[in-house]
């Protein structure tokens, strides 16, 4: 194996051109820089990265900070999936690595954050399941580090971030209930102060106003990010009284607790309850009946993510010069059999209604 001075000599050219060259730094025409990438093959060069590390003052590492609890894990594990494999394709290209660091249940996430950043292990944070006032971007602000978010705040616009479009969602969901002749729509909210619970009711109530629905306080079901949440929602609603004939998810695994928790009681999605899920993920292509759900590429949510991400930093951002720092990521309905018209529940034998 070779190291840069090697392949320096091997080239007859300069360190400093080698090194801006396998960098990626635009200042290095793109001849040079493919003989100095076929070189680098051909004689195996391998980086020293901690030198160049202690030289530049960087770590090469981005964080992407989770949440570790229980429920957080259960709903998010294959979401994270497919959104580090975009992230990954895009920091690969720079030579720089991706670790996740999962904030214990038990922890306060704000001092999580800073003793990670104290530690200096990471040159660039992503941060997730941001909150309706969330202290972490003032820090990260503070401290100069940079960053994007996955999710907007009510406090701070001022800095990169990508967001699902929650709001939609809830608001094409009671609009396709609303038209198929629903008056009663319950939703299934988050228990905590994540801000996406407050754009998500945004939307519900946005839409339950423009279809002449009032709203009812009574019909919102609060419940954990989990197939456990989505089985606490189907009893809560097997005791409304009267029920309501349709019902809008907000995570995708609570679809998997709903329909186990109506089977229980002799009662199915689609026939008795009509149902919107939130992520046509993995897990609920294969519920009975089809789910009605939102779909969105993953991969291509992270590859945007890391994008929006390194055009923040002065080394990347010549490569990314018209990324946008702030997007509402679109997702699109896919129709399914679980949200038929409410006539269909109301023809159901009066036994069955009583459950």
């Amino acid at each position: 194996m070779k190291g840069i001075r090697q392949l320096a000599d091997y080239l007859e050219i300069s360190i400093g051109t080698v090194s801006r060259a396998l960098n990626g730094k635009p200042d290095v025409n793109e001849e040079t820089r493919r003989r100095v990438l076929e070189a680098a093959e051909k004689l195996g060069y391998v980086a020293n990265q901690s030198g160049r590390s202690l030289r530049q003052g960087t770590t090469n590492v981005i964080g992407l900070m989770t949440g570790s609890d229980a429920q957080t894990v259960e709903n998010s594990d294959n979401f994270f999936m497919g959104v580090t494999d975009g992230l990954q394709s895009v920091f690969s290209a720079h030579n720089l690595d991706l670790i996740v660091l999962p904030c214990p249940g038990d922890e306060d996430p704000d001092e999580y954050l800073k003793r990670m950043v104290a530690r200096r292990i990471v040159d660039a944070m992503i941060i997730s399941s941001t909150r309706r006032i969330d202290k972490r971007i003032d820090f990260l602000k503070q401290t100069r580090l940079p960053f994007v978010t996955l999710g907007r705040t009510s406090s701070s616009a001022d800095h990169a971030w990508i967001d699902l479009d929650f709001e939609e969602v809830a608001y094409s969901a009671v609009n396709r209930l609303a038209a198929a002749g629903h008056r009663t729509i319950a939703v299934a909210a988050p228990d905590s102060d994540v801000n996406l619970g407050y754009v998500f009711m945004e939307g519900y109530r946005r839409g339950l106003e423009e279809n002449g629905i009032v709203y009812d306080p009574s019909l919102v079901i609060r419940a954990k990010s989990s197939e456990q949440g989505g089985y606490h929602a189907a009893s809560e609603w097997l005791q409304m009284r009267p029920r309501p004939t349709a019902l809008v998810l907000i995570y995708e695994m609570m679809a998997l607790g709903l329909y186990r928790r109506l089977a229980e009681v002799g009662l199915k999605p689609g026939r008795d309850l009509a149902v919107i899920g939130f992520r046509d993920g993995p897990r609920g292509q294969f519920l009975e009946p089809r789910l009605t759900s939102f779909r969105m590429s993953l991969h291509d949510l992270g590859v945007t993510v890391a994008q929006t991400l390194l055009s923040t930093m002065p080394a990347y951002a010549p490569f990314y010069p018209d990324q946008a720092r702030d997007c509402i990521w679109p997702m699109q309905l896919v129709p399914g059999e679980s949200d038929p018209a409410p006539a269909v529940a109301a023809s159901l034998p009066a036994g069955r209604q009583s459950l």
